[in-house]
């Protein structure tokens, strides 16, 4: 899945979910578009970046039927 962000020097781009993940840990992504609006990193939670957890359900985890 492709993911628009916005860099910390205010350019635009669109990349992929493991890039996105680099970028965040790299501190070099201001917002990203997520199907609910934009997250504001430093604001908005963000699953798996700075040390903190995130305390809700994986919702890409699938049961087995």
């Amino acid at each position: 899945m492709m993911i628009r962000v916005m860099y910390s020097d205010g350019r635009f781009d669109v990349v992929k979910q493991a890039v996105l993940d680099q970028l965040l840990e790299r501190n070099r992504v201001a917002s990203f578009k997520r199907s609910s609006g934009w997250a504001v990193v430093g604001r908005d939670p963000v699953r798996g970046v700075g040390g903190f957890s995130y305390p809700g359900s994986d919702r890409r985890e699938r049961v087995a039927a």
